[in-house]
């Protein structure tokens, strides 16, 4: 059960990152994490974060792309 709530976590987080990563796509504002926190390991966990949408982002239009129909 806490397996499953983990991994439920897990994809929740990484479809907020990847509308994340839509926005700066679409609009090209990106949020600027230095603002959110003092600290730069945060700071430096909240880029590798937004990394993940944009990794996620690129794969699935690449996806979509190989397979139009």
């Amino acid at each position: 059960m806490v397996m499953g709530k983990a991994l439920h976590l897990g994809v929740d987080l990484v479809l907020v990152t990847t509308a994340l990563a839509g926005i700066h796509r679409a609009t090209g504002y990106k949020l600027n994490t230095a603002q959110l926190t003092d600290s730069k390991t945060i700071d430096g966990v909240l880029e590798k974060y937004l990394q993940v949408g944009e990794t996620a982002l690129d794969y699935a239009t690449s996806q979509m792309r190989a397979f139009p129909k």
